[in-house]
């Protein structure tokens, strides 16, 4: 039997080339819809940090994590999203 609802983490790092505003709206649609398809959800904004390594020239990002619990099919479905937004540099939805 399948489960019903997983626990998952998302964490993303959004470009330092967005403005205030661009970040703002981009993290709150991202937060819209979380909170449209999940339950329990938390965010923590973690601020500017450096990057490890550059990533398309850019040596910062501004990291946001968010938990949550759903159902299995809407991870596949925000990473699908995340894939094709700019001014994400890169994500990871982990399993909790």
């Amino acid at each position: 039997m399948a489960k019903i609802n997983e626990s998952y983490e998302a964490m993303v790092i959004f470009s330092s080339k967005l403005d205030e505003d661009g970040f703002n709206a981009l993290s709150a649609k991202f937060n819209d819809m979380i909170e449209a398809n999940a339950e329990n959800v938390e965010r923590n904004d973690w601020g500017k940090r450096k990057l490890a390594y550059a990533i398309n020239y850019e040596t910062e990002g501004t990291y946001v994590l968010w938990t949550f619990t759903a159902k299995p099919d809407f991870p596949a479905e925000l990473e699908r999203i995340l894939k094709i937004t700019d001014g994400v540099i890169r994500f990871l939805i982990t399993v909790k």
